[in-house]
């Protein structure tokens, strides 16, 4: 079982950038799968950006291409998700999750379902 809690989020003006991090508890960090999801208010939680175990392979939603960029150090057990030129579209919260690796493809790993283990979440507020 992993423990995952997010930090990083916070007030920014659009345009702005902040880096959230994901510390996961445990030392089987490095054999999971991770993804970023995010819900707005009134909307459906929504996939962000996933990477897996290796770090070698990573997937992001078509919104977030070019401006998020997904990455691990799992020395450090820790995920991290950098946000360039955020937009206030981009207010939500955000989550991290994990699932065991070496089961799905990157593709897969866009979807909630794949997922077994959920952080509580970061509020990331863009203001216009």
């Amino acid at each position: 079982q992993v423990q995952l809690v997010e930090s990083g989020g916070g007030l920014v003006q659009a345009g702005g950038s902040l880096r959230l991090s994901c510390a996961a508890s445990g030392r089987a960090f490095s054999s999971y799968d991770m993804g970023w999801f995010r819900q707005a208010p009134g909307k459906e939680r929504e996939f962000v950006a996933a990477i897996n175990w290796r770090g070698s392979s990573t997937s992001y939603a078509d919104s977030m291409k070019g401006r998020f960029t997904i990455s691990r150090d799992n020395a450090e057990n820790t995920m991290y998700l950098q946000m360039n030129s955020l937009k206030p579209e981009d207010t939500a919260v955000y989550y991290c999750a994990a699932t065991r690796g070496g089961y799905y493809s990157t593709y897969t790993l866009r979807s909630q379902r794949a997922y077994d283990y959920w952080g509580q979440g970061t509020q990331v507020t863009v203001s216009s």
